[in-house]
């Protein structure tokens, strides 16, 4: 009898294990079509009067991701957790986006006190309602369940100062080469990170997350080549001599129409 109930027990966990579709199909699809590359890839826009004619297909998309039950979601492995809930973030961001374009210009324009899109719980995910900072703070960040800065540079908040929104869905078989390639991305991007006059100058991610990089000089330091273009500076990064300061946060719509 205790056999037949783990062999039920397996089953019926490999069955929920496969019931969501983990290519994320539906918005790679969308995000193929829609994403604007920048910069020889460093950086992108959303076509989002062109995304808002495939609203349907977007929403579609959501009811599937809403409908994944919290039993579910914890019988999945590690990556595919962490790509349901990068492409939900992102994918909840632009239909909340939708929701008021084309009249918006930052998605500060909900309201930072009353309407902010980041603790409006617009959307029901794993079984409740659910907010963006919900998504990213207490379960992305949330202490032990995934330890990956990376993600900062995944997340996209609809902003030209975020790390760029990615061509493509994250899958789980590939979401590590994805992670490295967006971190790699958004070091080279000198808009948003450099080395200027002897100092690092960075994105305000890493002031506002700091905690979430440990020693933040050995992190620049593997991204040594991708922040400063010459050996010298390099070296600077690599053993942690170059001072830091933080770049403003441009939170303007990243809209290819603009």
């Amino acid at each position: 009898m205790s056999r037949l109930f783990l062999v039920l027990v397996f089953f019926s966990t490999s069955a929920l294990a496969q019931g969501f579709e983990h290519a994320h199909k539906a918005w790679d699809a969308l995000l193929k079509k829609h994403v604007l590359l920048l910069d020889g890839g460093k950086a992108s826009q959303l076509r989002y009067a062109e995304l808002a004619k495939e609203r349907v297909a977007l929403k579609s998309y959501l009811d599937a991701l809403s409908a994944v039950k919290p039993e579910e979601f914890n019988a999945w492995s590690k990556p595919q957790r962490m790509a349901f809930l990068i492409n939900a973030y992102n994918a909840f961001t632009a239909e909340k986006i939708l929701t008021r374009y084309p009249n918006i210009k930052s998605i500060w324009d909900f309201g930072k006190l009353f309407g902010n899109p980041f603790k409006d719980d617009f959307f029901s995910l794993l079984g409740r309602r659910m907010t963006l900072d919900g998504i990213e703070h207490e379960t992305l960040r949330k202490p032990g369940a995934y330890d990956e800065p990376r993600l900062h540079f995944a997340v996209n908040c609809a902003a030209i100062g975020c790390p760029m929104l990615r061509e493509e869905a994250y899958v789980p078989e590939r979401l590590e080469a994805q992670l490295e390639e967006q971190a790699r991305r958004f070091l080279s991007d000198r808009s948003r990170n450099r080395l200027a006059g002897g100092r690092l100058e960075l994105s305000k991610i890493f002031d506002w997350f700091k905690e979430d990089f440990g020693v933040r000089e050995r992190f620049f330091a593997k991204y040594a080549t991708q922040l400063a273009d010459g050996a010298e500076q390099q070296k600077l990064i690599a053993d942690g001599k170059a001072p830091i300061s933080h770049l403003d946060y441009d939170w303007t719509l990243n809209d290819a129409r603009r």
